[in-house]
This record gives C-alpha cells, structure tokens and sequence, in this order.
C-alpha cells in the first residue's frame, strides 16, 4: 500500500469513526427508551440508502474525464475539508462548545421520553429518528467514500476502511453499553479537517494541470503545512478572544 493510499484509508477510518459515534448515540438513545427492534430496522433502512447512495455515485464519477474528476473530488474535499476544520480550529481555540456525546445522549432521551407511547411490536419515532440519525451522520462519509474511490480508483479501499472503522464503533458500542463518550471526537475532527484540506489541495492542483513535486511524496509538505496553518489559527483567535 502507498503513502497516499494509506493516507486515504486514515482519513476515511476516521471521519467514519466521528460520524458512526455520533449516530450510534441517536441509535442507542431511542433504542434504550423506546424499542430496539424498531430502531435496528431504521438503521438497516438508512445503511441501504447510504450504500445505493456510494455506488451510484461512484459510477457516475468514474465516467468523468480524469483532470475533470480530480477537479471535482478537490474541491468536494476542500469543502468538506475547511468545514471540518473550521469548527475543530473555533472548538481548540475555546470559541466554540466541544461536542459531549453524554449530553447528546441524554437530549435524545428526553426527546424519546416526551414523544409519546410507543405501540405494540412497532415504534415509528424509533424508526424515524435511528434511520434519519444514521443517514445524516453517514452522508457525508459516504460522499468522502466516493470522491476518494472514484479519485483513485480505490472505491473498495475507501469502503472497507470506512467498514472497519463502523464496526470498531458497534464493536465498542456493545462493550461499554453506553455512549463513547471518552472517544477523543474533536481531536479526531481536527485531524480528519487536515487530511481531507489537504488531498482538496492536491488533487486540485492535479485538476488544473499542475504537476505537483514528487507527484504523491509533496502530501508530506501539504499536510504538515495546512496543520501548522490551523494550529497558527488556533492561536490566533486564543490571543484575540477577550480575557
């Protein structure tokens, strides 16, 4: 496996991580306080949708012309890429709240509680809330599935390390039987913002005709220098937040 295949397999685990935390949160908040048996289908419903999702696209993708593709994947990742890490820079900088997966827990539960009785043998909010929860959470992984599959062709690398990384969340999930809440969310974030800035850049560059130094090696110099970049940031905005 190459440098930037291994780079791709890292950034999709753990932006699958992040999101798969806090799905399994939504599913475990109605699953304990309503029904589990609804909840589970909702999921079942929602990793269907988010699979058709990945092989449509992915098929679509692949019949663009290559400087098209790399141009349109760059700068899908550029968006999601800054998104990321705009939030992970305003949340290390102490402007904005870190994510707690307990309190999100419990606003879910609330929210289960007041919906009302669930009926007999089927629960419709389950199956709501777990299935919107899981396909708004995957959306996005599965669109950074896609656009680093179809960049590189390696549509089932991209798949299976975002697998992995959902089954190490389940797997975890069942062990401590409560929200992963020790999960190190907003450092993973920021990494994840990095990364994905990162491989925009790169294959942007590629999109646009630019033959980049070192071909895959200049990922050395772009990652470390979009993470100095975000932690000069962060400092920053420290510096300038009132005392």
């Amino acid at each position: 496996m190459s440098g930037a295949q291994l780079g791709l397999a890292t950034s999709v685990f753990l932006a699958c991580a992040v999101e798969a935390v806090e799905a399994l949160t939504i599913v475990m908040a109605v699953g304990n306080t309503r029904s589990w048996r609804s909840a589970l289908l909702g999921v079942g419903a929602a990793c269907a949708a988010l699979v058709a999702i990945v092989l449509g696209l992915g098929n679509a993708l692949l019949t663009l012309p290559i400087d098209a593709l790399r141009l349109v994947i760059g700068a899908l990742l550029l968006l999601f890429g800054l998104q990321w890490l705009r939030k992970a820079v305003l949340r290390a900088a102490g402007l904005k709240a870190l994510h707690d997966e307990r309190s999100a827990y419990e606003r879910e539960r609330a929210a289960a509680n007041a919906a009302g009785r669930s009926q007999a043998g089927w629960d419709t909010y389950s199956f709501v809330i777990a299935g919107k929860g899981v396909l708004l959470e995957g959306l996005e992984v599965a669109l950074i599935v896609v656009t680093f599959g179809a960049n590189q062709h390696h549509l089932v690398l991209a798949g299976v390390a975002a697998g992995l990384a959902v089954a190490a969340v389940i797997a975890a999930g069942i062990a401590v039987r409560a929200p992963l809440a020790r999960v190190p969310e907003n450092t993973m974030k920021f990494a994840v913002g990095v990364m994905l800035s990162s491989y925009g850049l790169f294959f942007v560059g590629e999109g646009l005709g630019l033959h980049w130094p070192g071909a895959d090696a200049i990922l050395l110099a772009i990652v470390p220098g979009v993470l100095g970049l975000a932690l000069m940031s962060v400092l920053s905005l420290q510096r300038a937040a009132p005392g």
